[in-house]
């Protein structure tokens, strides 16, 4: 069976490693990367990923500056992409959604709430 693919940035290796272990168990296969601009070098090592996952804050490239980047090209449009973050203001949500993510995940969060918003975007099946 080919696995799906997800593409985890974050600066914590923690955090890299809980969103890891979480998707493993869902079937994927992880890359991480450790800011937004060894995220856009991973990604063009990579087979797409069906989606990338990604902190807000971080050095070199922040999270924002990522989705941007990536969006900004055309053989990217249909990646998802998901926010991962611990900046709870509404208004850096809808920057983030405007910006081009797909979904919007608080730290902390549960591997329930993950795993439901991952079903939301249709990369895993129904709940």
């Amino acid at each position: 069976m080919i696995s799906m693919i997800a593409l985890v940035i974050d600066d914590s290796r923690v955090a890299r490693m809980k969103l890891r272990k979480t998707l493993r168990i869902e079937g994927f296969e992880v890359f991480e990367a450790g800011n937004g601009r060894e995220g856009l070098t991973v990604l063009e090592q990579i087979e797409m990923p069906e989606i990338a996952l990604v902190d807000w804050n971080m050095p070199e490239m922040n999270g924002l500056d990522f989705v941007k980047a990536v969006r900004s090209q055309e053989k990217y449009r249909e990646m998802l992409l998901m926010m991962v973050t611990s900046e709870t203001e509404p208004r850096q949500m809808v920057r983030a959604l405007c910006a081009g993510a797909n979904e919007y995940l608080m730290k902390p969060y549960t591997d329930e709430i993950l795993t439901d918003k991952l079903k939301l975007l249709g990369v895993l099946g129904a709940a």
